[in-house]
Formats: structure tokens, sequence, C-alpha cells
């Protein structure tokens, strides 16, 4: 059978390793069918080359594959990336060595769409906040029914700014559209969405919003868009939220505006540097709420990125491959 390596599965599965075992297996049936497979939690750097060993047949999510490994492996004849983003292999060598690499697009847009509103409605509502004022025993010395530990905020009625509205983008729009939320955007071109939508220039947008969320591709135009100008233009009341790439924002700039009140929040599921370094301004920005790094992560979301990544590598050994990067 074709050899197959995964070499950093460990964030990809959707149980935590040694937790459920079956659960674990079940998730890579769909590629353990095709070939004999190897799952690596993860592979340090030094270590690629001798894991890829003679397999023609390589998953990676986040471990870097250059021409050097292609040179150290010539029998590897196919890596798919389980993401979308693919800058973490080398597209140009693996065109000149003639190896197909393909990616993992659309299998996250429900998962991240409903993070964008997670973290916008915690900072809407204050739902963590309260629970934890509640546990500590802030109601049970109450003397009213009922308190707030901040002014909270209706969404039914605000402004929702998205930049980029493609997949995501889109599905964003229509929970805001359900909730109640006008929506403007800012994207490459403009569409029929199905909603009522109405298309803005970038600044006018942080002009106008209430809540700004971001799914624009990192590009040199779009790297630190969301700067010390940008931030200026938005209202004190609005809340920035960013689920798309960590450098589409200035973190300098976003904390100093969070310390001087420029803005009422964040929420920010990406930053610059993954895991950020201990001095991120961000971490210690008030009014700013932070996860790592998960809102395409959901169980059901997962499952599909596995699901796709084996439709594609069974696509390539039928002589049709689909999802093509290189």
């Amino acid at each position: 059978m074709t050899d197959i390596v995964v070499l950093d599965g460990y964030t990809t599965s959707p149980i935590e390793a040694g937790k459920n075992t079956a659960c674990n297996e079940a998730d890579w049936s769909p590629l353990a069918g095709l070939g004999e497979l190897k799952v690596y939690d993860r592979t340090p750097a030094n270590m690629v080359t001798q894991r890829i060993g003679s397999a023609p047949i390589v998953l990676t999510n986040k471990t870097s594959i250059d021409d050097k490994i292609f040179a150290a492996c010539p029998g590897l004849k196919y890596v798919g990336v389980l993401a979308t983003g693919v800058n973490i292999v080398d597209i140009a060598a693996a065109r000149r060595r003639g190896v197909t690499v393909t990616n993992v697009p659309g299998y996250s847009t429900p998962s991240v769409a409903q993070h964008v509103f997670a973290m916008l409605l915690e900072l809407a509502s204050r739902v963590g906040e309260h629970d934890q004022a509640v546990h500590r025993g802030k109601w049970v010395t109450c003397m009213d029914f009922s308190f707030t530990t901040r002014p909270l905020t209706e969404l039914s009625g605000s402004t929702l700014g998205i930049v980029g509205m493609g997949a995501i983008g889109q599905a964003v729009a229509r929970i805001g559209h359900a909730m109640g939320m006008d929506i403007v955007a800012h994207s490459r071109t403009t569409k029929d969405i199905g909603l009522p939508v109405k298309w803005l220039g970038v600044d006018e947008l942080f002009t106008v919003s209430d809540a700004i969320t971001l799914h624009c591709p990192l590009t040199a135009d779009t790297e630190q868009m969301v700067n010390e100008s940008r931030l200026k233009r938005m209202k004190r009341s609005a809340y920035l939220i960013n689920t798309g790439r960590g450098p589409l924002i200035d973190e300098q700039a976003l904390a100093d505006a969070l310390h001087e009140g420029t803005i009422a929040g964040a929420g920010l599921d990406v930053l610059s540097t993954e895991p950020p370094s201990a001095d991120n301004p961000l971490l210690s920005a008030p009014r700013c709420v932070i996860t790592p790094h998960i809102a395409w992560a959901s169980v059901a979301s997962r499952r599909r990125l596995v699901q796709i990544a084996a439709a594609n590598l069974r696509s390539y050994l039928d002589g049709k491959p689909s999802n093509l990067v290189s």
C-alpha cells in the first residue's frame, strides 16, 4: 500500500491525544483507507526529512516543507496541506520538482462565522464577565435581583462592517442580518449576496460601523490595514473582531487604542505571531478578548477538514487532482 505520512496531526484531531484513542483513529479513517497511514502529533524541523523518508504522500498543517526537504526526499510526489493557506510549502520548488500540492478551502466557514459572534456577543453582553462575578459571590451579596458589571450593548439596529466578502464574510453577514444589524462591507469585488448590503470604502466603513470584522486575505496591501489612523476613525463605542490573519492589525496601535479608550473593545482569535510572545502588548490590553486561533476548530469543522483532505488525495490517486495549488 502507498505510505501516507501526517507530520502534525495533533491540532487537526478533534479529540485530545491520549484522551479517547478510538475517536482519534476514527477521525483519520477517511485517509486510513487510502494507504498505510502514519500520524505524528508534531514533527520538529530537524526530523521532517527522517519522518517523510521514502513516503510519496505527506500531509501537513503548519510543518514547513521547503526545497531542501524536497531535495532530500525525492520520492515525495504529493503534499496535502491540512488548511486553506499554503505558505508553509515552497510552491515554486514543488512545481520545479513536479510535486502536486493541494489545500482544503471552505471547511471552516460555519465554525468561523459562529466564533465571530461568540466574540462579539462576549464584548456586547459580557456573559463570561458576569458568570465570573456570580461565582465570586457578587449575586449572593447583591441587594437587588439583578446587577451588571458594566453597560451592556444591544446589537440589533447597529451597523456591522465586514472587510472581505468571501464565503466567511457572507456567512457573517447573514447572521448579522438575522440579528437585526445593518450590513456595510468592503471587498475587492461587490456582489449580490441576497441581503441588503451597503458597499463602502475602507475608511468610511471604519467611520460608520459599530462593529468591524476582518475577513480579507493577508497581502502587501492589507498588512496592518488596521492602524492608528483607522482606529481613530472608529466610534469610541465600536468593537473590532479579527478571525482572519494577525498581521492585518498593527498590534501596538490597537493596544494603545484600547488603553486610551479610542474604541470599546476587541475580540481576536489570531495574532501576528502564534503562539504570541509574553510581551505582546495585546495580552495586557483592557477590554480585549483573545482566543488561541480556534475559530476554525469545532469538531464538525475538523472532521470536514479530514474528509476533504481525503477526497483530495483520492482524486489525486485517480489521476484527477482537486483543490490543486501546484
